[in-house]
């Protein structure tokens, strides 16, 4: 199995483990609205999204829902620095010509939100992982030549997204090429009418993002009290959810 560590040195943060000189955003309960931390230089309108739709596709990123937009990797490492983390270490647990997968865990810094007291002297206190994956059916062109790259950035935008509650399909987690495209027709042309088929293409449609999004958008329906299902945590795949229970969820996708 391979493996890369990249690491960064301490910068200067208060007390709160907060960045100083940077004017933060918080929500209503006191935690850092890290979605709103987003520089809109790094989002631009979803072409996929609308063109799914036969709709037009805007010209700006204006007014514009985040399953509507997509954000590039610079946006990503921005907001992931503001942050704050000590290490960022990939694992390719599969490593061939034509197919990568990347794991990405990020050691975060402490800072208030962790509830950890001392922030200088707990460096490694937070971690977060995610998974992704890089071939010649989604990718094309010179990408191919770079699938561990790919597969890593991949990797690396969802842990930031996931873990700072950025729910913006990462530009470079877009499935690209000829193969992509078949896959996609695929899907929407199969015959896949179950309920749980139903609930990913229309998650898809409407909302965007992978399973790992769609396990987030289901902690936020949790924090609102409008579905709280507590064997939703062992769903592992689209197929593992009851059929009885996707009928319920359809009703929560607008």
């Amino acid at each position: 199995m391979s493996e890369k560590t990249q690491t960064t040195k301490p910068t200067v943060r208060d007390e709160r483990g907060l960045l100083n000189g940077v004017n933060y955003i918080f929500n209503k309960d006191g935690t850092i609205n890290w979605r709103a931390m987003v520089n809109p230089a790094h989002l631009y309108p979803n072409k996929d999204w609308f063109n799914r739709r036969n709709q037009s596709v805007p010209e700006s990123a204006t007014d514009l829902r985040d399953e509507q937009l997509l954000i590039k990797l610079g946006g990503i490492k921005e907001v992931a620095k503001l942050r704050g983390y000590s290490r960022v270490h990939f694992q390719f647990p599969k490593l061939e010509r034509d197919y990568v997968v990347a794991s990405c865990t990020i050691d975060w810094i402490s800072n208030f939100e962790t509830n950890v007291n001392s922030i200088e002297d707990d460096w490694h206190s937070i971690s977060s992982m995610d998974v992704a994956n890089a071939t010649f059916e989604n990718t094309d062109g010179f990408g191919q030549k770079f699938l561990e790259t790919i597969a890593a950035n991949r990797a690396f935008v969802r842990t930031v997204r996931n873990y700072l509650g950025i729910h913006i399909v990462g530009e470079d987690e877009i499935a690209k090429g000829n193969g992509a495209k078949a896959a996609s027709s695929s899907v929407d042309g199969s015959a896949d009418i179950s309920p749980q088929g139903i609930l990913s293409k229309k998650f898809a449609e409407n909302i965007g993002g992978s399973f790992t999004d769609f396990k987030s958008w289901l902690r936020e329906l949790w924090k609102a009290e409008s579905y709280q299902n507590e064997d939703a945590a062992n769903w592992k795949t689209w197929s593992d959810i009851p059929a009885k229970e996707a009928r319920a969820l359809l009703k929560f996708i607008k």
